[in-house]
């Protein structure tokens, strides 16, 4: 199993003038550290309008100067939102081939769907017809990658004539494709398309991550129509990680922030099901926002407590061989590429910085081939 970096960038109240600004650049410093540490790729998301959780909206600037400040740490879009109109898929496939070129063949190019009220309805977008979007932006940006010219004839998106789409990716015959998902049916409709996994499900066990991902591998199998020219057969998940010298230690950085982002992070989930409640439209694809709003009307949102996040291993808080023995349980659940969210909301900076160093001398060692 590898490890990558993770990030939502946060921006925890109260702000100054500044907080934005020492966010972005704190996660610079972390990602220069990361790639000396020998973490395996750098990942952030894209997100719009999400307060304190996310002030990520526009990461491919990001990648672009962690590119220029790196050498070997590949780049993750964790993810790239395809419905429409969040990024047209031609423009999408011209923003991953630059990135490919400056960072010499670094990229790792995650797609998805979006999963706030707060977004789909802030960009106008039918809930109902993300993954048709999303099926249909693939081929386009796979087909802009690989053909001479191509022209888009779908039903989102139209090219009145074959047009060559430049630059080209430096990888070929493009980088590799992942899909997120945090529904049990969207694992095996990720494996089904080819793509490689991105399980984004927190504060879940990784004993129960087990069968997500082997609906994923069934997927897999009856993968007879890629959405790539090849197929990413990888399985990476998240969840939040804090390593310090002593697990007191961790515990006292990280517990509050992991519980925060536990808590938050499912209300704005269950936000979907509330605003599709309110229209009156069936849930479909979305059906595992129920779950959330459940929880949260039941009170069982606010009721979380590190704690459980500890016991059941849903969050990797501790000193080194605590960390160790965790990711291990990751391992056995068949998880190939551990992505850590270091700082699900307001760890100190210097606090992270030591944990990664602490995670590249002592955890990743312990995972070597």
């Amino acid at each position: 199993m590898k490890f990558a970096l993770f990030y939502e960038i946060p921006v925890a109240r109260p702000w100054d003038d500044e907080s934005e600004h020492r966010a972005y650049k704190n996660t610079i410093e972390q990602a220069v550290l990361g790639d000396k540490m020998g973490f395996h790729s750098f990942w952030t998301v894209e997100h719009h309008f999400l307060e304190e959780y996310s002030h990520c909206s526009n990461p491919e600037t990001l990648y672009g100067a962690i590119a220029a400040k790196t050498e070997n740490i590949r780049l993750g879009y964790g993810v790239r939102l395809l419905p429409k109109p969040y990024n047209h898929p031609i423009r999408s496939a011209e923003s991953a081939a630059v990135l490919d070129l400056i960072s010499d063949g670094r990229v790792e190019f995650g797609t998805g769907r979006s999963s706030t009220r707060a977004e789909l309805e802030g960009f106008g977008i039918d809930p109902s017809e993300t993954r048709a979007m999303w099926n249909e932006a693939l081929d386009h940006i796979v087909g802009a990658w690989t053909e001479d010219e191509y022209q888009a004839q779908g039903e989102y998106w139209q090219m009145g004539a074959p047009r060559r789409v430049l630059p080209r990716t430096l990888q070929k015959p493009h980088p590799p494709m992942w899909g997120a998902t945090s529904s049990p049916d969207g694992h095996k409709e990720i494996g089904r398309r080819g793509l490689g996994l991105c399980s984004f499900t927190v504060g879940v066990p990784p004993e129960e991550l087990s069968d997500r991902i082997a609906m994923y591998r069934e997927g897999l199998a009856e993968c007879v129509n890629p959405a790539g020219k090849f197929i990413n057969d990888r399985a990476a998940t998240f969840t939040m990680v804090h390593c310090a010298p002593t697990t007191e230690e961790a515990v006292d950085q990280a517990a509050e922030s992991c519980v925060w982002y536990v808590g938050h992070g499912g209300a704005l989930i269950a936000s979907v099901a509330e605003w599709m409640e309110e229209k009156e439209q069936e849930l479909g694809t979305y059906g595992y926002t129920a779950g959330p709003l459940e929880h949260r009307r039941s009170g069982a949102l606010s009721h979380l407590t590190f704690d459980y996040l500890q016991n059941s291993g849903s969050a990797i808080v501790g000193d080194p061989e605590h960390c160790v023995e965790v990711a291990k349980r990751y391992e056995a659940a068949g998880c190939d590429l551990l992505l850590c969210l270091v700082n699900p909301y307001k760890i100190e900076h210097e606090a992270v910085m030591r944990s990664i160093e602490l995670m590249g001398k002592h955890v990743l060692p312990a995972f070597k081939d």
